[in-house]
């Protein structure tokens, strides 16, 4: 029993830390520039991370996904524009989570549950669509010479939350910054942070990679 109890509580949590950062609440696309100048800081910052967004065409990294508690899932992710992502979580946790290019798809494995969002209605929105405006919909954050942080949100929705996103200046990636991981807060102020390493890039990425069995019946792969 205390097994069983251990096992659930563990789904509960990564099914939790997976669906935070899918939220259909947190849908970038939405979120109106915040009325502020222009610095010469986000007029030159902006067009180079639309410029680094648009020169990957695919990415592979190693993730550490952390909730407000400090509790960790990792796994490895893959990334192929447009509209291709995939969320490999750690072998004892049976979450994927893959995007198709019209859907991102939640597949728990453990009680056979598949969950659907809209691809353009997430976060995940601005890694995988290169023709979206980065600075239509946030604004800079901070700029130390070597790490950016960019946010989005909408304070007219404060229920839409925030989302933030790191990059860090590097002249061996893609318009030379790294992307660096996101964090996500939402109005109840549940945060899931996601930091990268070990990334990737412009390597050949197969579409299989985005290919996921179906745990409901005899579906087979999709």
């Amino acid at each position: 029993m205390e097994d069983f109890i251990l096992a659930k509580s563990k789904r509960c949590f990564c099914k939790a830390v997976a669906a935070a950062f899918l939220s259909t609440g947190l849908c970038l696309s939405a979120f109106p520039v915040i009325a502020a100048p222009a610095s010469d800081a986000s007029s030159t910052v902006f067009p180079q991370i639309q410029k680094h967004l648009r020169e990957v065409a695919t990415m592979t990294a190693h993730f550490v996904q952390v909730d407000r508690n400090g509790q960790a899932l990792d796994g490895s992710l893959t990334l192929k524009k447009p509209g291709l992502i995939r969320f490999q979580y750690q072998k004892d946790v049976p979450l994927l989570v893959v995007g198709d290019g019209k859907a991102l798809v939640m597949i728990d494995y453990s009680v056979r549950q598949v969950s659907r969002w809209p691809i353009g209605d997430s976060p995940l929105s601005i890694l995988i669509d290169p023709s979206k405006d980065i600075a239509s919909y946030a604004t800079l954050t901070s700029d130390d010479g070597k790490n950016i942080v960019i946010t989005g949100h909408d304070p007219k929705h404060p229920d839409f939350g925030t989302i933030a996103i790191n990059f860090q200046r590097d002249k061996s990636a893609p318009a030379q910054l790294m992307l660096m991981g996101w964090t996500v807060i939402d109005a109840q102020n549940n945060r899931s942070q996601i930091i990268l390493s070990e990334q990737k890039f412009n390597q050949p990425v197969s579409n299989n990679m985005f290919r996921w069995n179906d745990p409901r019946g005899n579906n087979g792969p999709r």
